[in-house]
């Protein structure tokens, strides 16, 4: 097979790299964050009964988000990045139409399965696409600099959704998401270069696959962050499946929904910003095993504040906002150091590791959205466990080693 490499004369320079990949990821971002304004018009439009199942359309979309990672992300280590980065995204713009179109509940949600397994290319490409360029802290840098303007996207996201409720119906949002998915797939059709090395174009067969998967599980430190970063993210996700009830119901405070989800997502911003800033410094491992510390005493700090004034907005967000800045800090950090060992086969590594992530994380968070009980103690509860889990399994990973910066790690041969 002739090598994209070889024949692909594109060229892009790092700050239009790091634009063009957080565009990428920010697609599944906004086919989330978008949405959540519109969960009571949703739930009343599609006469669903219990106010809790339409956390579902997130769920969903997630579960099937990493299923598509994992076929994905092998398919991309011998066909290329590009012609699959630009199937996904066109597999994105299709389903979100007629997501928009859906008559019913379970049809609504049978589109939104579609529409993840399209999204799950988006992701696990991104992160194949990154480390194909970049290793090591510099790698976590790139990273933690495009979760910084994908952050962007829990900011104004949720606003975005809101305004568009205001001119439209919650349908107009789903197409919103084609509109977005069109204008990032002439971006990348004009100016993306193919980046898979053809030294590392891997022949597609299953026995190859199953090794580059038993290669990750076997990894003792790749493992651990794999399930730790999975584990403190099905935290994150427990609460964004319950964020609008949680405000609007809780504290009684829809009206504000939007603005909350903007500060939050500042905190994270700040925190990758922060990040992006000191991890080449400090190293990795420092930065998140730090963070993950600090994220265990605030969940618990969260808990003792529901005790404390239990109708509080504002203790609430006072707590949670440093914790969302501290999630930044331990989600790039995390899959860096898990993907560094496997550079020779990095798409069915990061497949692989984006599925058992992802499955994890939405898995924890459907389970803790589905807790909601009209407190925000189950979100407390999911930050300070999930936490808690997070550090065990690094501590294990690293053999009781934390804060340690070793040497880059050397890539594994397939």
């Amino acid at each position: 097979m002739p090598s994209p490499a070889k024949t692909d004369r594109r060229t892009i320079g790092e700050r239009e790299f790091i634009w063009m990949v957080a565009m990428i990821m920010a697609l599944n971002g906004f086919a989330i964050d978008t949405m959540l304004p519109a969960f009571p018009d949703m739930a009343d439009g599609l006469k669903i009964a219990d106010r809790n199942d339409i956390q579902f359309v997130i769920s969903t979309y997630l579960f099937a988000n990493a299923a598509g990672s994992l076929v994905i992300g092998p398919l991309s280590d011998r066909i290329g990045r590009r012609p699959l980065l630009l199937g996904s995204i066109a597999g994105y713009m299709l389903f979100s139409i007629l997501s928009g179109m859906a008559q019913s509940y379970d049809m609504l949600l049978g589109l939104r399965i579609a529409h993840g397994l399209c999204g799950g290319g988006l992701g696990v490409l991104a992160a194949a696409i990154v480390r194909d360029r970049f290793s090591g802290d510099r790698m976590a840098r790139i990273m933690s600099t495009t979760f910084l303007i994908f952050m962007v996207v829990p900011v104004l996201a949720p606003s975005v959704g809101q305004v568009v409720l205001w001119v439209a119906d919650w349908r107009a949002i789903f197409i919103l998401f084609g509109v977005a998915g069109a204008i990032v797939a002439l971006w990348v059709w004009i100016r993306f270069p193919e980046s898979l090395d053809p030294a590392n174009v891997v022949p597609l067969q299953p026995r190859q696959m199953l090794a580059a998967w038993n290669s990750v599980i076997r990894h003792r430190t790749a493992i651990a962050y794999m399930l730790g970063g999975g584990i403190l993210q099905g935290a994150m996700f427990g609460f964004l499946n319950s964020s609008q009830q949680v405000i609007a119901d809780a504290f009684g405070a829809k009206e504000l929904f939007t603005l909350c989800i903007a500060f939050l997502g500042i905190g994270m911003a700040l925190g990758n910003f922060t990040n992006a800033r000191i991890v080449e410094r400090f190293g990795a491992r420092r930065v998140s095993h730090s963070a993950v510390i600090a994220f265990i005493l605030m969940g618990a700090a969260q808990l003792a504040g529901h005790w404390i004034a239990p109708q509080s907005l504002l203790l609430f967000l006072l707590l949670l906002i440093p914790n969302m800045a501290l999630a930044a800090f331990v989600g790039a950090n995390f899959s860096s150091i898990a993907m560094q060992p496997f550079g020779a086969f990095a798409g069915a590594a990061s497949a692989f590791q984006g599925f058992v992530r992802m499955v994890l994380a939405a898995g924890i968070g459907a389970w803790i959205g589905q807790q909601f009980n009209g407190t925000s103690i189950p979100v407390s509860i999911g930050f300070l466990g999930c936490g808690t889990a997070s550090l065990l399994l690094v501590f294990w990973g690293e053999r009781g080693k934390l804060f340690s910066r070793p040497g880059t790690t050397q890539y594994m041969p397939l």
